[in-house]
C-alpha cells in the first residue's frame, strides 16, 4: 500500500509533525504500509472539524431519510469493494480470509443497511397536557460530537458498529482506530466520503492512544466517548472523561462461560466450543474460553474436543484452507504465551498446544490451539482475559455450582448454556449475569440484536435500535396554551392566589 493520510474536515492530511507509523503483517512481519502518527494537536484539529460540522454543517439537520440514503450508498460501495477490503483486513489483522470475506465484511454491509432504516424509527412524543395548561413534547436529539475508539480484533466491523448508530442519529464523529490495525478504518472513511457524507461529519485520526485517545476523552468539545477495548482502557477513558462530565459508552472485556450440562448434545457442544473458542484466533470478547463441563460428560467432551483440535489448520491467513492465522501482533503473542506459562505454574494440565509455530512460520505471531484441563475457577487463566486460542476446562457437579463458577469473574459480556431441558436452559439464562446468553449455540449476533455487557464488561449497547439511545438525548419542551400572563400557580413564588 502507498502511505496513507488521515481524514480531517473532508481533507486527507498528514500528521501535524509529519511523523508516520509503520504497519506490519502479523503473518510474516513485513511492513505493509505507514500511516500518520497523529498527536494531541491532530486530535484537536479533528474535534474542531467535527464540532463545526455539527454546529453549522448540514448533516445533523438532514431528515433521517436523507441520512439513510447516504448509508445505503455506503453499503453499496462497501459491497463492491468487499473482496479487496477483506484481503486488506486479513493482511493487516491476521484473521483468515474466509472470516474477513464471508463474515466480518458482509456483517458490516448489513449493519449499514439496517441503520439506514433504523434511523427513521426514532420519534419524539406528544404525551398530552400534564399540567392542564400546556403541552409537553419529548424530542430526541443527537448528542453532538462523538469520539469512537475502536479495537484491533475487528477493525472494520467494529468501526461500523461504533460510527453507524452515531452518524445515523445526526452526530458527527472522530474515529480513532487501533494503532496496529488502522488500514481498513481509513478505507471505510473513503467509502463514506464517496457515498456523499458531508465534510467533517466523519474524521479519522491515527496515532497512539496515550495522545490521540486521551485528548478525545478529555476535550470539552467532545460530547460522548464510545470505546470497544479492554477493561483497563475503559477505566482510563472514564477517568479522563470525568473532567468534562461527558457521556461514555463502553464495550469492554469478557471471559465467556460455556456451560455444558449432563443432557447436552455432545456433538453440538463440541462443535460450538471449537467455533466459539477459536473464532478470530480467540481474539474476541465473547470467545468461549471457559468450558464449564458437567462431571459426567467432561472426559467424553474433552476426548472429542482434542481430536478436533488436532485437525485445526494453522497457517497463511490469505488461504481459504487456513482455519487459524497469526495473532494480531508479536507483543500480543507474547502476552498470550505468558498466560500459558501462568497456567502451567498454577497447576493446570496442558493437554494441547501451548506453543508458537516458529518452525513453520518463524516470523509469524502464532499461538497454536491450546487447551488446559483441570483448571480451578480462581486461576489467572480462568479469571483474566487471555484473548487468544486458549481454552480452559473447568468441572462442575450441580446446577448451582455451574452458575457460581460462570458468574465468578469480573466480566459480564456473553456466555452460553448447552442443555436439552428447557427449564434448565431458562433457569440458567436468568441466573447468568451476562449481556448476551446463547442456548445451544455460541456467537450469533445480528444487526438487530443489542450487544453489551454487565459488570466490568461496560455499559451501553452496540447493534440494534437500543444503540440509538446511547447517541441521542431527550429534550423536554413545554408549550403554554393559555396565553395568560399570570398563571394560577405563580402565587407560590410571589403574591397571593387570584
Amino acid at each position: 500500500m502507498a502511505d496513507s493520510a488521515m481524514l480531517i474536515g473532508g481533507e486527507w492530511v498528514p500528521a501535524t509533525r509529519s511523523e508516520t507509523m509503520a504497519v506490519h503483517s502479523p503473518f510474516d512481519g513485513r511492513s505493509i504500509a505507514s500511516v500518520p502518527k497523529g498527536d494531541r494537536e491532530d486530535a484537536r484539529r479533528a474535534i474542531d472539524a467535527a464540532r463545526e460540522a455539527f454546529d453549522r454543517g448540514p448533516w445533523p439537520k438532514l431528515p433521517p431519510r436523507a441520512r439513510g440514503e447516504v448509508f445505503l450508498k455506503a453499503a453499496q460501495i462497501l459491497q463492491e469493494r468487499l473482496p479487496a477490503l477483506a484481503q486488506l483486513e486479513s493482511l493487516n489483522q491476521g484473521k483468515t480470509i474466509k472470516q474477513a470475506a464471508d463474515a466480518d465484511l458482509p456483517f458490516s454491509v448489513d449493519n449499514l443497511i439496517f441503520y439506514a432504516g433504523a434511523g427513521r424509527t426514532l420519534e419524539g412524543k406528544s404525551p398530552g397536557e400534564f399540567t392542564g395548561d400546556g403541552t409537553t413534547i419529548f424530542r430526541r436529539e443527537p448528542v453532538g460530537v462523538v469520539a469512537s475508539i475502536t479495537p484491533w480484533n475487528y477493525p472494520i466491523m467494529m468501526a461500523v458498529w461504533k460510527i453507524a448508530p452515531a452518524l445515523i442519529t445526526g452526530n458527527t464523529v472522530v474515529l480513532k482506530p487501533a494503532s496496529w490495525t488502522p488500514l481498513t478504518s481509513l478505507e471505510l472513511a473513503r467509502v463514506f466520503q464517496d457515498a456523499g457524507l458531508p465534510p467533517g461529519a466523519l474524521n479519522v485520526v491515527t496515532g497512539p492512544g496515550a495522545e490521540v485517545g486521551d485528548e478525545l476523552s478529555r476535550h470539552p468539545k467532545v460530547d460522548l466517548v464510545s470505546l470497544t477495548g479492554d477493561t483497563a482502557t475503559g477505566r482510563r477513558i472514564m477517568e479522563a472523561a470525568s473532567g468534562t462530565v461527558k457521556r461514555v459508552q463502553l464495550e469492554l472485556g469478557g471471559k465467556a462461560p460455556f456451560v455444558v450440562f449432563e443432557d447436552a448434545d455432545l456433538a453440538a457442544a463440541v462443535e460450538g466450543a471449537m467455533v466459539g473458542g477459536f473464532v478470530n484466533g480467540g481474539q474476541d470478547c465473547t470467545a468461549a474460553t471457559r468450558l464449564i463441563l458437567h462431571t459426567k460428560l467432561r472426559a467424553r467432551f474433552l476426548s472429542h474436543l482434542l481430536e478436533r483440535v488436532r485437525h485445526v489448520r494453522v497457517g497463511d491467513p490469505s488461504l481459504r484452507t487456513t482455519d487459524l492465522g497469526p495473532l494480531v501482533h508479536p507483543t500480543h503473542q507474547r502476552h498470550v504465551l505468558e498466560f500459558v506459562e501462568k497456567g502451567r505454574a498454577e497447576g493446570a494440565k496442558l493437554v494441547a498446544g501451548g506453543t508458537d509455530a516458529h518452525e513453520q512460520h518463524p516470523n509469524g505471531a502464532f499461538v497454536v490451539p491450546t487447551v488446559f484441563d483441570a483448571v480451578a475457577p480462581d486461576m489467572a487463566i480462568a479469571q483474566k482475559e487471555v484473548f487468544g486460542p486458549v481454552l480452559d476446562v473447568i468441572e462442575f457437579s450441580t446446577f448451582d455450582e455451574a452458575i457460581e463458577i460462570a458468574n465468578g469473574v469480573e466480566y459480564g459480556l456473553a456466555g452460553s448454556v448447552w442443555t436439552n431441558d428447557l427449564r434448565t436452559a431458562m433457569k440458567a439464562a436468568h441466573a447468568l449475569r451476562f449481556g448476551d446468553i446463547w442456548v445451544n449455540d455460541h456467537l450469533p449476533l445480528g444487526s438487530e440484536t443489542p450487544h453489551g455487557g454487565f459488570k466490568q464488561s461496560g455499559f451501553g449497547k452496540d447493534l440494534g435500535t437500543d444503540s440509538l439511545n446511547d447517541y441521542t438525548v431527550v429534550k423536554n419542551i413545554y408549550v403554554d396554551l393559555t396565553g395568560q400572563a399570570r398563571k394560577g400557580w405563580h402565587y407560590t413564588v410571589y403574591g397571593d392566589p387570584a
